[in-house]
């Protein structure tokens, strides 16, 4: 079925990430040492050095790599020309101000809504299996990659969300709208996205994994989310035909 990965996509993350809210108010209750916190700090450094490495191996199966070049200048121009990362921001600290206005507890939370909506957005959208899972679910009706990407992000959510709050589960419609949009443009790129293409589009998207973990290991402040365009200059070199 057509795009049934990317709505299962979304509600896995939706219920990953309420389960380990749900947990961690439980948990808090009577954690006195503040324990959660420090395995918490632990664990998000083990998943940053996984996202570099994941960011790493993708990279490195780059086969063009003026074009991957190229398309980070050029994705970076339009990216900071528009400012989606401030969009993104933005819209995560609307979201908090309501929560906040409705009387939700958020005062205590390490890391803002918007700083874990916009982490957790990243992460599951900008990976191989996100852009070749959707691209199977609308040029094939294949689902089978975004079930696998939903089992991992699952677990990433869940882990997620214990230490970046409800920000990651806001994530899920982020990423319901970016494989949602991918899939249904696949229909109007079949006779550009070949293998050259995606094998492409995949190494820029390994790299803005590697800076998101680098964001997360060094509190860096790289806006990967003005990045995200240079993840679909490479169909431009497909569809002229140099690769």
């Amino acid at each position: 079925m057509y795009g049934l990965g990317v709505i299962v996509n979304g509600l896995v993350i939706v219920g990953a990430s309420f389960a380990a809210l749900i947990l961690k108010k439980f948990i808090m209750k009577f954690d006195k040492n503040n324990k959660v916190e420090k395995i918490s700090d632990t664990i998000m450094s083990g998943l940053a050095f996984c996202i570099i490495y994941m960011g790493i191996s993708g990279a490195l199966k780059c086969q063009h790599v003026l074009i991957c070049i190229i398309s980070m200048v050029v994705g970076g121009l339009i990216g900071e020309l528009i400012d989606i990362d401030k969009g993104l921001n933005s819209l995560g600290d609307k979201i908090e101000e309501k929560l906040n206005k409705g009387k939700v507890d958020v005062s205590k939370e390490k890391v803002s809504i918007s700083q874990g909506f916009v982490s957790a957005s990243l992460l599951f959208c900008v990976g191989a299996m996100a852009v070749v899972g959707a691209l199977n679910s609308g040029l094939f009706g294949n689902n089978d990659t975004l079930f696998a990407k939903s089992a991992l992000d699952g677990v990433s959510s869940f882990l997620f969300s214990l230490t970046m709050g409800i920000g990651v589960l806001l994530s899920a419609v982020a990423v319901f709208l970016y494989e949602g949009i991918i899939a249904c443009g696949a229909f109007l790129l079949k006779g550009v996205l070949s293998t050259a293409v995606i094998t492409e589009m995949n190494a820029v998207g390994s790299l803005l994994i590697l800076a998101l973990g680098i964001n997360m290991i060094l509190k860096a402040n790289i806006k990967v989310a003005n990045l995200l365009p240079a993840m679909f200059v490479p169909i431009i070199f497909g569809i002229i035909g140099m690769i």
